[in-house]
């Protein structure tokens, strides 16, 4: 069994669900229900992985204050190691507000300590208790974008293989750096809106030519139209969704992460990668919040035995 590193964000999520709309200026509106759930996308594809039966280390911050206890007990209870999971009073712990209606969803975030961690804080010593680096929310991870290059190839340097989920960009400037920084990645994780952004290219398949450097591995999710990655010949290789009675939505694309790379580094083929993929985050939206209903590797493999 591979030893998984996450090195990302923490922050709860509070979960609106099933808003009669969602929320204008001087207006006020019900939800059918609320809670409190564990959030950011990194705590996401951790504790999927971790539910996979991975062993799974973090590597965050958060404040000192009452969410922070929150997200730490919460990956403690999912069986992660939290040794490298620093709290700082100086620091807020970050908040997301999650609104669904029955057709849409929104979210608004206090970053708080979400951009707080920093490449200097992943250790060499952390770096050689684990085989393989996973990244999310570039966009969101303020003090750790500069020096991710440099991390992803401390990394390698130490043979650990290395996967970068990129999150949405809030501002949409997508940025230029990414044939630099690919260059030290394995895998790469976009959905088709990222994909597009950091391209420039409106189709899935132009946009994985455009960022195609000979060595990573990149699947754009695709949400209920499944995923897809470049085949042999240049072509778009295509694995379709599951479907299952879906109740939210939120992290389905965290989950995809944490089932694509437990059977990525479980030595599986791509294209069952890609299904394990698929059927995490398709079985993921059976709950309230991104980790409620994650899936254990039973409850995969009858999805997947089911399933044509």
């Amino acid at each position: 069994m591979k030893r998984i590193l996450i090195a990302g964000e923490l922050n709860v999520d509070l979960v609106f669900r099933d808003c009669q709309s969602f929320p204008a200026p001087g207006h006020e509106v019900l939800a059918e229900d609320a809670q409190v759930v564990p959030g950011s996308s990194s705590m996401i594809c951790a504790m999927g992985l971790a539910r996979l039966g991975g062993k799974v280390a973090f590597a965050g911050k958060t404040g000192a204050d009452g969410w922070g206890d929150f997200c730490v007990s919460a990956l403690q209870n999912a069986g992660i190691d939290v040794t490298a999971v620093r709290r700082d009073p100086a620091l807020r712990t970050g908040i997301t507000a999650s609104f669904s209606t029955h057709s849409d969803r929104a979210l608004v975030t206090f970053a708080g300590a979400i951009g707080a961690l920093r490449a200097d804080d992943i250790e060499d010593a952390l770096l050689a208790g684990a085989d393989h680096l996973h990244v999310s929310s570039y966009y969101l991870q303020g003090a750790l974008r500069p020096d991710l290059k440099t991390l992803f190839a401390r990394a390698r340097a130490q043979g650990l293989s290395t996967s970068l989920d990129p999150g949405f960009d809030p501002e949409q400037r997508w940025g230029n750096e990414w044939l630099g920084l690919l260059a030290e990645v394995d895998l790469f994780l976009p959905n088709d809106k990222e994909l597009a952004g950091i391209s420039g290219c409106v189709s899935p398949l132009d946009g994985l030519r455009a960022l195609d450097n000979g060595r990573t591995r990149i699947v754009v999710k695709l949400g209920r139209y499944g995923c897809a990655t470049l085949g042999h010949a240049g072509d778009l290789l295509e694995s379709p969704a599951f479907k299952v009675s879906a109740v939210d939505s939120t992290g389905a694309g965290d989950s995809f992460d944490a089932g694509f790379l437990h059977a990525w580094l479980g030595g599986h083929p791509l294209v069952d990668a890609m299904r394990w993929g698929n059927a995490c985050g398709a079985l993921s939206t059976r709950g309230v919040g991104g980790t409620a209903r994650q899936a254990d590797a039973g409850e995969v493999e009858v999805l997947l035995e089911s399933a044509p």
